[in-house]
């Protein structure tokens, strides 16, 4: 079992990751002192441990759908009915869509009530779970209303892992196919639970020293300009890692155009997607300018477009990046019918 702390001061907190991490829920339940907890899970009843005090289960559904002010709406009620106060706990047990949205009616309820995570899917565990970002869509685009609000724990529990479908776990090694250019190079060819605690680590470190977005934090939306955008462009038929995975793609040659990389980096970004086999291109049918669209909405695209980019120095936000040039490279980028980018059972599932 690994231990990663995310040091920030009174918030401070640690992510457990290995087999059996959610059995330590109840220990973590009695040193938040908590009397009662509602557990929001989108796993199955037996999925769930004991948290030690009264409980309600409330059940869930993972995925875009349910990403809305809605959900976050219907949970604080029932955090209300069951009589959820600052002194009790909310778990979350689900994968990246649960996280994000319990995360996010928990920093309301009461204007903030402890949240403890159990994900259960890859890309939950080394993402949506850790670092305290929260948030639901709009129609206008994805995670555009949220708040910061840091977990007490984070237990990522591995065994959750052996019960999901490939596509999915596939999903999740987009996140870490990128940590590839923000400063983890080494994960390639490691045991999965060892890429997730790396992962976790580097986000850690990451999220330590900027908690709100302020600047370094940028790194790790690296490759999710263009990811958030295929996932809206598609109506989230291409989920968040393989949106991520493209968009890693579409970085490595972004930046070569701009001249802040060499062909040779330019062709590892390619390398290392395909590597953790993930999509590389562009879905045939989706139109470049309403790609632009969602990009210029972008939460880091104060003036003009924003992307994280590798560059001399490794990867950095940069802004005000030629629509132009974007729109060279995206025309550039190769195109592939969806159903040949995340099979075809999982396109018309």
């Amino acid at each position: 079992m690994a231990t990663i702390p995310v040091r920030l001061g009174d918030r401070s907190y640690d992510v457990l990751v290995g087999p059996g991490a959610r059995e330590a829920l109840a220990g973590v339940v009695r040193r938040l002192g908590a009397r009662r907890a509602v557990v929001v899970s989108a796993r199955p009843r037996e999925w769930v441990p004991d948290t030690g005090v009264p409980t309600l289960l409330v059940p869930a559904r993972d995925g875009e759908q349910d990403k809305n002010l809605s959900t976050v709406e219907h949970l604080c009620g029932e955090f209300v009915r069951f009589g959820i106060t600052r002194s009790d706990v909310v778990v979350s047990c689900g994968g990246g869509t649960t996280t994000d949205v319990v995360g996010l009616a928990a920093a309301l309820h009461h204007r903030g009530v402890a949240v403890v995570h159990l994900p259960t899917t890859l890309l939950a565990q080394v993402d949506a779970s850790v670092g305290g970002k929260t948030a639901v869509n709009l129609a206008a685009g994805k995670n555009l209303v949220g708040a910061f609000w840091q977990p007490s724990a984070v237990l990522c529990d591995t065994d959750y892992l052996s019960t999901l479908p490939e596509r999915e776990l596939r999903n999740g090694l987009g996140e870490i196919a990128r940590c590839h250019f923000i400063g983890a190079p080494g994960l390639r060819g490691l045991p999965l639970v060892e890429q997730i605690a790396a992962s976790v680590a580097l986000k850690a470190g990451v999220v330590a020293a900027d908690e709100r977005d302020a600047g370094p934090r940028h790194l790790l939306n690296y490759g999710h300009t263009l990811g958030h955008a295929l996932e809206a462009a598609t109506g989230f038929a291409l989920r968040h890692g393989e949106g991520v995975a493209i968009g890693t793609v579409f970085a490595g040659r972004l930046a070569g155009a701009l001249g802040r990389v060499g062909q040779a980096r330019v062709d590892e970004h390619l390398e290392v997607v395909r590597h953790y086999g993930l999509p590389v291109a562009l879905p045939l049918d989706v139109d470049r300018e309403v790609l632009l669209r969602q990009m210029r909405r972008d939460k880091k695209a104060v003036a003009g477009l924003a992307f994280v980019l590798d560059g001399p120095a490794g990867a950095e936000l940069v802004r005000d990046v030629p629509e132009d040039v974007v729109a060279r490279v995206l025309d550039e980028m190769p195109r592939a019918p969806l159903d040949q980018l995340v099979g075809a059972e999982a396109a018309t599932a």
